[in-house]
């Protein structure tokens, strides 16, 4: 067995985030190593050329967080995966794919198996290394998960601040508006899940930070799985009850009206919104001149403060604004600027988020 690597770490040095990267190209592991280490947050420990070589790897080097390519000669990244999580229980893995629909519909089903997060790459190795984005992503996504790696073991709900004085809701909800990044696509598949037939009542919008291809293999997925109309829609689309729109990677998702006063999907390809597009807070915003007081709206996990803005619209409007609770998000970034904003209604763990949608939507909580 051949493994490249740096010495172990003795019991004298001080502890930093170990990362292992895992990919079959030579050339991408030693660049992705040297971006890592240039970075001076990391010690990559162990690089390693297939997925049989990296699980054999773990016990020794301890790595903290793995970055796993998916396609990978003897062992690719899905039969390593669940090796390397039995290997070091609560080890952090990111799944590295190029943007194909076939790994796109992997990535989600790494997540389904407790990989943490996922990262797009470049399709050839020059494209890789010429890709500022690409490199960005990766050290922020590194950063994001260290983060949540020293979160409190015990962590507990953030109680949000007291919402300014707004005009309750006047009517039930005429529309669901969910958004998330890091961890949300299990997220939005819980909260879904458990409303049940209720979610045939109200026209859904989701805005998950994902890139294109992600986006409709993600709402090919909620199909499946709920039974119902699950789509990337199209610009100008009427909403409709009990259908999920799903906005698509690379555009942002607003709202508009009709000459007659149908609400409408918008559509647009203008700049990034906090790095993001699509971004939470345009569909917000939107939903807050378009649905007012009938908005209902859930931010779920994610890094970053996407959906903050758009909540200090929707709270402003007089609608309801829940956020995921510190201790069952894989990353409380956006949830959390929410609650410590002072947006949020409610601030709950995961389990708790569709009971309490479910009562907003029936009228049984307000």
């Amino acid at each position: 067995m051949t493994i490249e690597l740096s010495s172990p770490m003795t019991p004298a040095e001080a502890p930093r985030t170990r990362v292992m990267v895992v990919d079959d190209s030579v050339v991408i592991r030693g660049l992705v190593a040297r971006w890592i280490t240039e970075s001076g947050s990391f010690d990559v420990v162990t690089t390693a050329a297939n997925g049989r070589i990296a699980v054999e790897a773990v016990e020794r080097f301890q790595p903290d967080i793995v970055l796993l390519d998916l396609e990978m000669p003897e062992m690719d990244g899905v039969a390593a995966l669940p090796l390397l999580l039995k290997q070091k229980p609560g080890i952090k893995v990111i799944v590295v794919s190029t943007l194909t629909q076939r790994n796109a519909e992997i990535s989600l089903k790494c997540l389904s198996m407790g990989a943490v997060d996922y990262l797009a790459k470049p399709e050839s190795r020059q494209q890789v290394s010429a890709s500022a984005d690409f490199r960005r992503d990766l050290i922020e996504k590194l950063k994001t998960h260290v983060a949540s790696r020293v979160r409190p073991a015990r962590a507990t709900a953030t109680p949000a601040k007291p919402r300014p004085a707004i005009k309750p809701i006047a009517s039930r909800p005429g529309c669901l508006l969910i958004g998330a990044s890091t961890g949300g696509p299990r997220a939005i598949e819980d909260v879904l899940s458990n409303l049940g037939p209720v979610l045939r009542r109200l026209p859904v919008l989701i805005v998950q930070h994902m890139p294109p291809m992600f986006t409709a293999v993600f709402a090919e997925h909620l199909q499946t799985l709920l039974g119902m109309r699950v789509c990337e829609p199209t610009h100008g689309e009427p909403l409709v009850p009990g259908t999920i729109f799903v906005a698509p990677g690379g555009r942002h998702m607003g709202l508009s009206r009709s000459a007659s006063d149908i609400p409408l999907v918008r559509l647009d390809d203008s700049p990034p919104v906090n790095f993001c597009r699509p971004a939470v807070d345009v569909l917000f915003r939107d939903a807050a001149t378009v649905f007012g007081s009938a908005a209902l709206a859930v931010v779920l996990t994610g890094m970053g403060a996407d959906g903050t803005q758009g909540a200090r619209a929707l709270a402003q409007a007089g609608a309801t604004v829940l956020a995921q609770d510190e201790a069952t998000s894989t990353v409380w970034g956006m949830p959390g600027s929410v609650a410590k904003a002072g947006l949020a209604h409610d601030v709950l763990p995961l389990d708790a988020i569709g009971p309490a949608l479910k009562g907003h939507i029936t009228g049984s909580l307000s």
